[in-house]
Formats: structure tokens, sequence, C-alpha cells
């Protein structure tokens, strides 16, 4: 019988144990983050009822959702569906266990998702998201607690300059209707300027005019979304412009009590910028979009998020106001191991220290050492072999572990273990008690 091809399927990846130390070191200080913001953890099913995914992200989204079934009876069968994102799976428990929250609810999820992309450099099929939700909360304040915990992670994990920008559906919309589009055409000039950074605004104008709308329609977007000025200046230049226009007067005032709540919340206005650019390719926006860029260098997006008003509503009788983000978390991983951005103890191994096995005769001393250091909090992997003193020193050296305690007969006997540290070869002879205590003192002058 030939054996099978050991490959993962493609876009899919698996992480060894250095890869996963680093990615825990990223998603630990988003975590710590949520919580310092008050946000708390749910988790949710990995399928869904394929009706709770359907109908909510736009036909483009949709073609790309993974359908589920199992090998028996269709009379049984429930159909299923692998979740596309963390969003969609929060609307649905809101409306199931509204009764069993307390609202505002601040929640975060961390979780893989699935799609059925074309597998391609940075983009998978089987990927994590982070996300951050507020439910019950119209005003501008939760949006722009939203954005102060962007940018507080993004400065905790230490990347390069980037910058939040801001949009907003309404005014999309607005802008849209201003310039001549008919209301059949915007949901094509929303799928057209989302190109914008990619094919810039010639292309956006092709695009849109071979789309069938109007030439002076598409001139007139064109100008307006690629106004751009310091601070809240755009919006001056805007509410000069749209007037009137509906959903214009909303979606700028909006803005302004967002930029206004991010200064009470001391955000550097430096970290974020008005851009009418930008589109979440998403349908279910209402109100304030936001996506978060690596801008030196340029790397790309690493969140998008924004407001979503209706979408419990589809769960439930009245819907409730909800805005929230999602951290493009595996972009965050490539960056972060692109610029050289972690900690230089991170990606070796957990293991502090290595207790070798002198003989089979000295295994149950080596064993209760070990033992007394994991009791004492120390990371401690005891050598399970009966292999030579040079090999269990390799097996060491080879994953990282920085010391190893030997336990031979003539430390046995005086009630001693011996501590070697690898980098520099420093060695130190400590009473059995004093193990714990000599082990952090050199791991801290490590």
């Amino acid at each position: 019988m030939a054996k099978e091809t050991p490959i993962a399927p493609s876009g899919m990846r698996d992480f060894l144990p250095q890869d996963m130390l680093k990615r825990e070191y990223v998603f630990g200080i988003i975590r710590e983050s949520f919580h310092r913001f008050g946000f708390e953890a749910i988790q949710t099913p990995t399928l869904e009822k394929r009706e709770v995914l359907f109908g909510k992200y736009g036909e483009d989204a949709e073609n790309l959702i993974y359908s589920a079934s199992h090998q028996r009876s269709s009379e049984e069968s429930e159909p299923l569906a692998m979740r596309y994102d963390l969003t969609v799976p929060l609307a649905r428990v809101v409306a199931q266990h509204e009764s069993k929250l307390t609202f505002p609810f601040k929640r975060y999820h961390i979780a893989p998702v699935w799609r059925g992309e074309r597998p391609q450099k940075g983009r998978y099929r089987e990927f994590y998201q982070c996300d951050a939700d507020i439910v019950g909360v119209a005003e501008m304040s939760a949006d722009a607690e939203i954005l102060a915990l962007l940018v507080t992670v993004f400065k905790r994990l230490g990347l390069p300059r980037f910058e939040v920008k801001i949009n907003s559906r309404k005014l999309l919309t607005a802008m849209g209707v201003f310039s001549g589009v008919p209301d059949s055409q915007l949901p094509d000039l929303y799928r057209s300027v989302d190109k914008f950074d990619k094919i810039g605004a010639k292309g956006v104008e092709k695009e849109l005019v071979e789309r069938g709308v109007a030439a002076d329609a598409v001139k007139r977007m064109i100008d307006l979304i690629t106004n751009r000025q310091p601070g809240r200046a755009s919006l001056d230049y805007l509410v000069a412009t749209l007037g009137d226009a509906a959903g214009a007067r909303e979606g700028v005032g909006e803005l302004r009590q967002l930029a206004d709540a991010l200064d009470q919340l001391r955000v550097d206005p430096s970290a974020y910028a008005f851009d009418f650019t930008m589109v979440r390719g998403l349908g279910y926006y209402t109100g304030p979009i936001f996506e978060t860029i690596i801008t030196d260098p340029n790397l790309g997006s690493i969140s998008g998020g924004g407001r979503y008003d209706n979408l419990i509503g589809m769960f439930r009788r009245e819907s409730l106001p909800t805005t929230g983000t999602s951290f493009g978390i595996e972009r965050i991983i490539d960056v972060m191991e692109m610029l050289n951005l972690y900690p230089p103890e991170i990606g070796g191994t957990v293991v502090q220290v290595l207790v070798t096995v002198f003989n089979e005769q000295t295994r149950a001393e080596s064993a209760a050492i070990a033992t007394d250091l994991r009791e004492a909090g120390v990371y401690t992997e005891l050598f399970l072999q009966d292999r030579a003193f040079g090999k269990q020193f390799k097996h060491a050296d080879k994953k990282g572990i920085p010391l190893v305690a030997i336990a031979g007969p003539d430390e046995i006997a005086a009630g001693q273990v011996k501590l070697r540290r690898l980098a520099d070869g420093q060695e130190v002879t400590v009473n059995r008690d004093q193990t714990a205590v000599a082990v952090r003192e050199l791991l801290a002058k490590t």
C-alpha cells in the first residue's frame, strides 16, 4: 500500500513550537489589551447553521463560505457551514442569549475562520481572527473606544508607523447620491472604490464607467473621495460641498463626534486620519468604518471594522447598535517576523531548565528535582531516555533550553545540585533546597 504524502491542505498551515511561541506572544498582548479595556471572551462553534451565515455578507464574500456535511440520511441532515468570520456568530449569540448578557456588552473572540480563497502569500483558507465588539451603544463613544483599543494594541506590539483610516458608509452613500450614481449602482460603487489602493483613481474611474455609471457622476465622485486634508478640514470640505444631500450631515456629524471622543481618550491624532477612499467590502456596515495600515514600510492592512447597527436585527425583533473591529492577526504576525519585532527570548522554547539523568540509579533523584522545580513554577523538562550525558546536553542546546541541572552521585551524596548556563558555561553548585532560587537568578542574567 502506497504511503500518503504528508502535506497540509492548500491554504492551511501547521505551526511548530517555535511558531506557536511567537503567535502566543502576539495573542497574549492583544488579549491583555482587551482585558484592560473591559472586553470579555466568548467562544462559538466552528459550524453555524447555513441560514445564519448566508444573506449577511454580500455575494462576493458568500461565494467563499465552506459548506459542511456529514454522511447520514438526508432526513436527519441540518444544512451547516463553517464560520466565515466572528461577527455574524456574535449577532446570533446576542440574539440567542441576550437574557444572560449585560448591556452594553463588550466581547472579544479569538478563533479560526475558514474561507475558500485562492491561496497566495498572506491569504489563507484557514486563519485566526481576533475581534472586539461593543453591543448596545449608539453613541460614537463606542467607536472611539474601539479605535483607542486598536492604537493601544499596535503601540504595545511595537509596530512601526501605522495609520487608522476612518470613513463612513453614510458619507459614501451621500457622496454617491450627490454625484448622481443611481441607487441600483451603489453596490458597484462600493466594490470599485474598495480597490482604490490597488488600482488608483484612474483605475476606479475606468472600472465604474465600464460598470455603466455615467462618466460625469464618476468624476464628481472621484473628486469627493480623493479630498484628503489634515484633521477635520476634510469634514468641513464635505459639509460645504454636499450641503443638505441625504445622509451627508448625519455622516459628517458622527465623524465629528468620533473625533471629539478620540480627543477625550487622548488618542494621538497622528495615529488616525479620515480617508474617503477606504471602503470595507462587507455588506453589513451602516456607519463609521475603519481600517489600519502599516505606512512605513507599506505593508497593507492589519485591521478592519466599523459600525453595523442592523445585523443583530436579522436574529431578533429589534436590532441593537453595534461597532467593532477585527485584527488581521496573521498579517500582524507576518509583519512582526518581517521587521524582527519579537523580544529576543521569544521563539526558542518555553522550557527554562533541563534536569539531566546521570544514570538509572540517580533517575529517582532527578525526577524529584524536576518535580520540585515544577511546583516552584519553573518550566522544567526531565530527560526521559537512557542516553549519554553529552547527548542530553546536545538536546538542551538544540531546543534552546538555557539551563541544565546535574545531579550525579557526588551531588546527591552532598545534598546539592549543579546548574550550568549553556550560553556562557557558567556553573554554580547549590544546596538542594535552593535549586529554584538559583535557577531564577541564573535566568535573570541570561
